[in-house]
């Protein structure tokens, strides 16, 4: 993925922070999670960008779990970012898999609580 792509968090980083109680993105029910918030990842592991409910993005690329981070917006199947520096870069979902920069990401199905954790 060039410079345009997304920023990621680590899976567990990026567990924590979906499960916070943000708010929605724009275009979705007020209190429903819009279906493109979530971790999206390569089928390799090696890029992952966590889309957060309040329309911020954070990749990883490998071992570095904080490679870029920055903002998003999707309007019908098109995602656009800005990263934090400015650096612009688009993709696009289609049939459930997000597109950028001649990647194919999926979304991972979100963690159930561990109830046992205390």
């Amino acid at each position: 993925m060039t410079r345009s792509s997304f920023h990621h968090a680590p899976a567990a980083q990026a567990a924590a922070a979906l499960s916070g109680g943000a708010s929605a993105t724009r275009g979705s029910a007020r209190g429903a999670t819009p279906p493109h918030v979530g971790l999206w990842v390569t089928d390799d592991g090696y890029v992952r960008h966590a889309l957060l409910p309040d329309g911020r993005y954070v990749e990883a690329r490998g071992h570095r779990e904080a490679a870029y981070r920055g903002r998003y917006t999707v309007t019908g199947r098109r995602i656009d970012y800005v990263d934090d520096t400015g650096f612009t870069g688009y993709g696009e979902f289609i049939d459930g898999v997000l597109h950028h920069a001649g990647m194919a990401l999926r979304r991972q199905p979100e963690a159930a609580p561990n109830r046992d954790a205390r």
